[in-house]
């Protein structure tokens, strides 16, 4: 079996690709190939953390554009986070994963209050760890929230699962002729804008050195291929 390029890796995954085409709510078809993709990637003996966006059940910044508190709307974005944890675990240990729901602030009917130490040892006993209700504050998105658990839990890198296979300058989704980066630095995707993830989770990165891939979630075998260090999506790093 190949040998993973990394061995304790922190993947972001977006609310938005937990709704497959609908667009909204959850898509069990979605969740159960990416679900498919971890089982196999952690059968590698890879070390794996999630952290799940809320995006398709409630957006705190859309909600507080319209007039509802910023605080209020956060928190429930944050609520939104913790049913699509719940969707992910359940697909997960489907495919025979052991998993733990730990969340920012204490929902302990549910799930495990994050506790740094006690998720560290549930990594360390090959358990996914899915992290859910973002950092428990408001203000604060969940690409900050992954860029502040891959630190806590000494990921080697963060893996943001989205639907094009990198960064562009513009949306490909749009216009074909986008150029796509093969490899950015933190001051690039800062500077340009690029939509990498938000400048706070981009400074937080480039502070401590943590590469960030881009990655198409939705081809089949990218993620396998990306954790075997393969040429996948986009690489964010270093150019200081």
């Amino acid at each position: 079996m190949d040998k993973p390029r990394f061995s304790r890796v922190l993947v972001k995954l977006s609310g938005e690709a937990l709704a497959g085409d609908k667009g909204y709510g959850i898509d069990p078809k979605a969740i159960a190939a990416f679900c498919a993709e971890i089982a196999e990637v952690a059968a590698m003996g890879l070390q794996m953390a999630l952290v799940i966006g809320g995006g398709n059940i409630f957006r705190g910044m859309s909600a507080a554009a319209q007039g509802m508190d910023r605080v209020s709307a956060d928190y429930m974005g944050m609520l939104a986070t913790v049913m699509n944890a719940l969707a992910v675990q359940d697909a997960l240990e489907k495919t025979g994963l052991e998993t733990r729901v730990m969340t920012a602030f204490t929902m302990r009917e549910v799930a495990e209050p994050y506790i740094r130490r006690r998720a560290l040892r549930h990594l360390e006993k090959g358990r996914v760890v899915i992290c859910a209700a973002g950092t428990g504050n408001p203000y604060f998105t969940t690409d900050t929230a992954a860029a502040l658990r891959a630190m806590e839990l000494r990921a080697e890198a963060i893996f943001k699962a989205t639907r094009v296979d990198g960064v562009y300058d513009m949306d490909p989704l749009k216009n074909p002729e986008a150029k796509k980066y093969e490899t950015v630095t933190y001051i690039e995707a800062l500077e340009k804008r690029l939509g990498v993830m938000d400048s706070t989770a981009i400074s937080l990165a480039r502070d401590n050195a943590l590469p960030i891939i881009i990655f198409n979630l939705f081809k089949k075998g990218n993620l396998r291929r990306a954790m075997l260090g393969e040429n996948v999506g986009t690489l964010v790093q270093g150019g200081d």
